[in-house]
């Protein structure tokens, strides 16, 4: 149940530098040696002389809580939790404020699976530092893992309040919502296991796992319980749809919008179908009205543009594949902008605007050698991020 966390305790271990220690000759010195040598050798990732260092120096002087500390840590990064625990602790007692040491008591905890007293430690550690995202990241983790899921949700909303672009804090967070949203769920079903509720987040569950055949039965069962709720023939339209049944997928859609017929999205979809199944005319008649609906729709512009341009109308295609490439680009998805300037350069050279189809070509080259860009750091990132967690205890 560790879900791939990675901690690095080796920043945070404590210097003898820190804490202004006046060292006298005989005991002392060798004191002042050891820790040297101990927080060295941490450095350079050579553990078990760290961990030799550590513990003779807690042998030396066993109310610095800083030793203990440094070996609870050398003890956590070789796994060995069980040495880490009473480490940490003795830190602890010894210097009940002494920052991180919680921290690590908790997630060694954590990793031996005793989640409460994972919970206790960690929160300690938040009291200590109520704007340590790392701590309240792990306090929300434990908690999930003890079974405290609204209170997870609680930590984690704090960790991310205070790191918004955080990826770890974000994949926990939205897990612990997936988690609360299930236990809300289940409560439904004990409330009410017959409810046509039941089967629509079934169906829900099953096509996001892919299990498309599971997921068209518990629609239909939902529909047969209720048959003219809105939304339930949409979502089994977007099933079939995921299996490219078009022609099924079409006929939902429709019977969605005999229930709701201010549906757009629906409408929107019907029309995107029709593209698919070679019927522009009606794709391009709905597309109408959904651009009736929502005028500034970047997305209804870009598949009028391919209805029209399906019907061989060049100079309403050009126009919306235009309106795309004028929307404000933080509205607009690349792979969309990209295929619009495409179309254009493809529509102006039919309408002999060639140097407007150059100019569209040119564009959308650009767009293409920075997205081809992009995809190669992103994998470059992906690799380096992968050799660093293979490096990193």
């Amino acid at each position: 149940m560790h879900n791939g966390l990675v901690a690095r305790p080796a920043r945070l271990f404590l210097s003898l530098g820190m804490f202004g220690l006046t060292v006298a000759v005989g005991q002392q010195a060798e004191f002042e040696q050891q820790f040297g040598h101990g927080v060295e050798a941490l450095k350079n990732r050579q553990l078990d002389e760290a961990a030799a260092a550590f513990t003779r120096c807690t042998v030396l002087r066993p109310q610095f809580a800083e030793a203990w500390f440094n070996l609870g840590l050398t003890r956590f990064q070789q796994n060995e939790f069980d040495k880490a625990i009473p480490a940490l602790d003795k830190s602890i007692r010894v210097k009940p404020a002494i920052r991180g040491a919680n921290l690590f008591l908790g997630i060694a905890r954590y990793r031996q699976n005793d989640y409460n007293n994972a919970v206790n430690a960690i929160a300690r550690e938040v009291q200590l530092d109520p704007s340590n995202a790392d701590a309240l990241m792990w306090l929300g983790v434990a908690r999930l893992a003890a079974g405290s899921t609204s209170q997870a949700v609680a930590a984690l909303e704090k960790a991310a309040q205070l790191r918004p672009n955080d990826s770890d804090i974000l994949y926990h967070l939205g897990r612990a919502y997936m988690l609360r949203s299930k236990e809300v769920y289940e409560r439904m079903y004990v409330a009410d296991p017959k409810s046509w509720r039941v089967h629509q987040v079934l169906a829900q569950s099953f096509a996001q796992a892919d299990r498309l055949d599971d997921a068209l039965k518990e629609c239909q069962e939902a529909i047969r319980l209720r048959p003219n709720e809105p939304g339930l023939h949409q979502q089994l339209a977007d099933v079939y749809n995921q299996q490219n049944n078009l022609a099924m997928a079409a006929a939902e859609y429709r019977s969605e919008l005999e229930n709701d017929p201010h549906n757009t999205s629906a409408m929107y979809s019907l029309a995107v179908v029709s593209i698919e199944s070679s019927k522009p005319g009606d794709a391009a008649q709905l597309l109408t009205e959904v651009l009736g609906r929502a005028p500034d729709s970047v997305e209804a512009h870009y598949q009028l543009g391919r209805a029209e341009a399906q019907l061989g109308d060049n100079e309403a295609a050009a126009r919306n594949f235009a309106a795309v490439v004028a929307a404000p680009p933080e509205r607009t998805d690349q792979d969309v902008l990209q295929q619009s300037w495409y179309q254009l350069a493809q529509l102006y050279r039919r309408l002999h605007r060639l140097q407007d189809s150059r100019a569209a070509l040119d564009s959308f080259a650009r767009l293409k050698q920075q997205s081809d860009a992009e995809k190669g750091h992103k994998l470059q990132d992906k690799l380096r991020k992968s050799t660093q967690d293979r490096q990193d205890p």
